[in-house]
């Protein structure tokens, strides 16, 4: 019960019974854990999310007005991906991929109302079940690329590239990104014990991100640190823990360097290293090149306001949208191309927005948002509109919107009280 003695003002968790509270918050870590393996379909995450939706409804679940704007959008942006696909729903895959863009949306409203009650031991159980799922792909996708387990390489690897537990390795190194963060913040602000075991957490997922080359992934985790780490700077009640966090940063960017220099010295690391990390990739140049792609592609959207169904793009152009956003437009015409990025952009707005409300739960709230931050930036480059870690992030934002409030309205009530008291 010490969770809900700091979620002031929230009766629903406070009054729960302790027993269904345990039932709650181990129901959440364990969709937190299964988060990282999905090489099978349907995964263990989707089955796992779907069981603890079946119990959380049963034992007590709301719906909030708050969340009519967010249900709404979901709701009109699968009607345009269902229009679209109508055309093509013989074709292999489609049936399946709305299924899975319903259920996706479906996992948004479940994110949504578990987070908003029992917000802040929720979220700690979510923040743990991640950082054992991270930790087990991390560990697989290490395992593999340097062949520790036999006839482990061919499973764990694909294109000579770490995947792990996922289907994908550029997958892989976006969903480990939330992790990474959350054991960041052990690293720069928890006790030396856990700083430890933290900064161990983080070298295993950092070199699971490296092995999986992907460059976005790289990129997304230098970004969203840089930003984590400035928002706890600003976000800081203390002067030695903002100068913990700036040296601590320091000396782990340091530490980096030098494991990168050790890791390169590998001719298999430094030759992959090389041929991903530059920026001239034959599949991103050219008129039909990905950014080639993206303009065509808009200018094809302008004709086509019902669009040319899912998974039908590369019909039209060498390879896919790359391009979530514009994936949008084509997989569902016009009115899935103008809620997609409603959707999105809405939560980023609402999401600096709530960024310096003194909330128990504002690390959390900091890590999440910054990943959720580079995943939309992410999406400009590359189709993220089926990973699940993106609309557990959404779902998760909106249920901390909507706690943060309540939990304001509440701490101004507190405040207030004894004035209007006195004053009657």
């Amino acid at each position: 019960m010490a969770y809900a003695a700091t979620a002031e003002g929230f009766a629903s968790a406070a009054t729960s019974p302790p027993r269904l509270l345990a039932l709650h918050r181990a129901l959440v870590w364990l969709v937190g854990a299964s988060g990282a393996i999905v090489f099978v379909e349907p995964s263990p995450y989707e089955l796992m999310t779907l069981a603890a939706a079946v119990i959380f409804v049963a034992t007590g679940l709301r719906l909030r007005l708050v969340f009519m704007p967010l249900l709404l959008l979901l709701v009109l942006l699968n009607i345009g991906y269902s229009i679209g696909a109508i055309p093509v729903t013989d074709t292999t895959g489609v049936a399946n991929w709305i299924a899975t863009s319903w259920y996706m949306a479906f996992t948004v409203m479940f994110f949504a109302m578990v987070v908003a009650d029992d917000t802040a031991a929720r979220l700690d159980m979510l923040r743990r079940g991640l950082i054992v799922g991270a930790l087990i792909a991390s560990t697989t996708a290490i395992a593999g690329y340097f062949n520790l387990v036999p006839g482990g390489h061919d499973l764990l690897t694909l294109y000579e590239r770490a995947r792990g537990t996922f289907k994908d390795p550029n997958v892989l190194g976006a969903f480990l990104i939330l992790p990474a963060l959350f054991v960041l913040q052990g690293v720069v602000s928890d006790r030396l014990g856990k700083s430890l075991r933290s900064t161990i957490a983080l070298g295993i997922m950092a070199l699971a991100i490296l092995l999986a080359f992907s460059r976005a992934a790289w990129g997304g985790l230098v970004l969203t640190s840089a930003f984590m780490l400035a928002l706890m700077v600003l976000t800081s009640q203390s002067l030695a823990q903002r100068s913990r966090i700036i040296v601590v940063s320091v000396v782990a960017v340091i530490a980096v360097v030098m494991l990168l220099a050790v890791l390169l010295s590998f001719d298999s690391v430094g030759e992959m290293f090389k041929q991903r990390a530059s920026f001239d990739q034959s599949y991103d140049e050219g008129r039909f090149g990905r950014f080639g792609r993206h303009i065509l592609g808009a200018q094809m959207a302008l004709d086509v306001p019902f669009g040319i169904g899912p998974l039908q793009f590369h019909n039209y152009f060498p390879e896919d949208t790359h391009n979530s956003y514009l994936n949008a437009f084509m997989s569902g015409g016009w009115l899935a191309g103008v809620c997609y990025p409603a959707l999105v952009f809405i939560t980023v707005i609402m999401g600096f927005r709530h960024l310096f409300i003194p909330v128990p739960w504002q690390r959390a709230y900091l890590a999440i948002f910054s990943a959720f931050l580079g995943t939309v930036g992410e999406s400009f480059i590359i189709d993220t509109d089926h990973w699940r870690h993106f609309w557990m992030m959404l779902g998760a934002m909106w249920g901390m919107f909507a706690a943060a409030q309540r939990y304001k309205a509440a701490s101004d009530g507190a405040r207030t009280a004894p004035a209007d008291t006195s004053a009657a």
